[in-house]
């Protein structure tokens, strides 16, 4: 179960960072334009890059976890890219978090604690 909790854990991070470049990519494109330029733009552009390597890495990662755990815990342990994506929304984002939801968090967490043991 230890290592059930650690792939999920880096599972999440890799979706979450995935969501965090394509944010960070979309608003670094310029207005939309039906193109060949700007298709090559989306195409070319660093962070879109990043986010499609995030998002296979963590593909790749579920696809391990699901064929060797019981789906009835990896599933969800998932719930944890939630946590990742507040956190990120807070650093990298700078939003404003509301005290209920850091209870979400906080009762994601907790399923996840009660789903692991």
């Amino acid at each position: 179960m230890p290592q059930l909790i650690i792939l999920s854990v880096i599972q999440a991070f890799f979706l979450c960072a995935g969501q965090v470049l394509l944010k960070l990519g979309v608003q670094a494109l310029p207005p939309f334009v039906m193109s060949w330029g700007y298709i090559g733009k989306v195409l070319t552009d660093w962070w879109l890059l990043a986010c499609g390597v995030s998002f296979t890495l963590a593909g790749l990662l579920w696809m391990y976890i699901l064929r060797h755990y019981e789906f009835s815990q990896a599933y969800p342990l998932s719930s944890l890219a939630y946590v990742f994506g507040m956190v990120a929304s807070l650093l990298v984002f700078h939003e404003q978090i509301a005290v209920t939801q850091w209870v979400g968090i906080l009762l994601i967490m907790a399923g996840c604690y009660f789903v692991a043991n």
